[in-house]
C-alpha cells in the first residue's frame, strides 16, 4: 500500500466514524508546517535581513521590551485595587457635596494605581457603592492617566524631559475634572445604567479572582501594546518619512492624526509613552494629546464603557471626552511644553 493509500483510508475511516466534524492529521499538520518552513527559510532570512525590515524589528521590540514590565506592574496593581478594595472606602473618604467630589476623585487616580481595562469596572463599582456619578466619571477618567506607574514610565520613556511628564498629569487632571463638572451639570440618571457585579468571595474566591483578573489583562493589554508597538514600528520604518514629516509639519493636523491614532491603536496607558516617545516626527502637543486622549477614549474603552454603563452613555461620553481631552492636552501644551 503506497503512502498515498494509506492517507486516503484513514481519511475515509474518519469521515465514517466522524461524518459531522472534520478533522485533520496532527502529523500532517505539523510535517506541512516544517516543510513550509524549510522551503521559505531561505526567504524569510533574506526579507529579515533588508534594511526597512531591521528597523521595522528594533523600533517594535524596543517598545515591546520596554513598556511590557509597566504594563504587568499596573495590571498587578489595578486587579489587587479591584478586587481587594471595597468601594465603601471611597464613599467615606470622598465630600458630599459632587462639585467638591469630582477633583477629590480626579486626584485619587495618582495615588491609586490602574490601567484603564480596570478602570472601568472600579468606576461601575463605586456607581453601585453609592458614589456620586460626576466622582466616579472623574475617577474613570484620571486613573489610568496620572497613576504612579504611568507617570514613572512616562519619566522612562521621555529620558531628560520632565515638562511630558508635567504635562501629561495637568492635562489628564483638568479633562477628568472637566468631565466630571460636565456630567454634574448635564447628565441624566437614566443615562447611567452599572450592570450588577459578581460578588466575589473571601479568602480562595478573592485569591481566584485576583488571579484570574491579571490573566485576562496581561493577555488582553499584551494584545494592545504588540499591536500598538506593530503600528509605531510601521510608521517609523515603512511610510514615506515624508508623509509624516508633512502631517506632522502642520500643528492642528499632527495633534489631530495623533490623538485619532490613540483611539485607534487602543494601548495600555502603562505603555503608551513608549510607542509616543517613537513618534519623533510629531510635536511635543501631538506626542502630549496621544499620552492624554488614549487612557480615556478609544476603541476597547467604548466596548467597556458601553458594556458596564450602557450603550447610551458611551455614545454620548465617548465624542464629549474626546473633544475635552484633546483640548485640554492643545491648553496644556501651549503653557508648558
Amino acid at each position: 500500500m503506497t503512502a498515498i493509500d494509506e492517507i486516503r483510508r484513514r481519511a475515509g475511516k474518519r469521515d465514517r466514524d466522524e461524518p459531522s466534524g472534520w478533522n485533520v492529521d496532527p502529523v500532517l499538520v505539523l510535517t506541512l508546517v516544517l516543510l513550509v518552513g524549510f522551503l521559505a527559510q531561505g526567504p524569510v532570512r533574506r526579507l529579515l535581513s533588508t534594511p526597512v525590515m531591521q528597523s521595522w524589528m528594533t523600533v517594535f521590540v524596543a517598545v515591546v521590551v520596554q513598556a511590557l514590565p509597566f504594563l504587568v506592574l499596573g495590571v498587578l496593581l489595578s486587579a489587587g485595587l479591584a478586587v481587594f478594595v471595597p468601594p465603601s472606602v471611597f464613599t467615606r473618604v470622598l465630600p458630599k457635596r459632587p462639585s467638591l467630589a469630582v477633583p477629590v476623585a480626579g486626584l485619587a487616580g495618582a495615588v491609586l494605581p490602574g490601567c484603564e481595562c480596570a478602570s472601568v469596572p472600579v468606576a461601575g463599582a463605586l456607581v453601585r457603592g453609592g458614589v456620586t456619578p460626576s466622582a466616579a466619571v472623574a475617577f474613570l477618567l484620571s486613573a489610568p492617566a496620572i497613576n504612579p506607574v504611568v507617570l514613572t514610565a512616562t519619566a522612562v520613556a521621555f529620558p531628560g524631559q520632565p515638562g511630558m511628564v508635567v504635562a501629561r498629569f495637568a492635562a489628564s487632571l483638568a479633562a477628568s475634572c472637566v468631565m466630571g463638572w460636565l456630567w454634574q451639570r448635564l447628565g441624566r440618571p437614566d443615562w447611567l445604567r452599572p450592570r450588577a457585579a459578581h460578588a466575589h468571595e473571601d479568602g480562595d474566591g478573592r485569591g481566584a479572582a485576583f488571579w484570574g483578573s491579571v490573566r485576562h489583562d496581561v493577555m488582553h493589554a499584551g494584545g494592545f501594546l504588540v499591536g500598538g508597538a506593530m503600528a509605531a514600528a510601521t510608521l517609523k520604518a515603512v511610510v514615506p518619512a515624508s508623509w509624516l514629516h508633512a502631517a506632522a509639519g502642520h500643528p492642528v493636523v499632527g495633534i489631530l492624526a495623533l490623538s485619532v491614532l490613540a483611539v485607534l491603536l487602543s494601548i495600555c496607558s502603562e505603555a503608551d509613552a513608549f510607542v509616543a516617545s517613537s513618534l519623533t516626527q510629531f510635536s511635543p502637543a501631538a506626542r502630549l494629546a496621544f499620552l492624554v486622549v488614549g487612557p480615556m477614549i478609544d476603541l476597547k474603552l467604548f466596548g467597556m464603557q458601553a458594556a458596564t454603563f450602557g450603550r447610551g452613555f458611551a455614545l454620548r461620553f465617548a465624542p464629549v471626552t474626546f473633544v475635552v481631552a484633546v483640548l485640554a492636552a492643545v491648553l496644556t501644551g501651549a503653557v508648558l511644553l
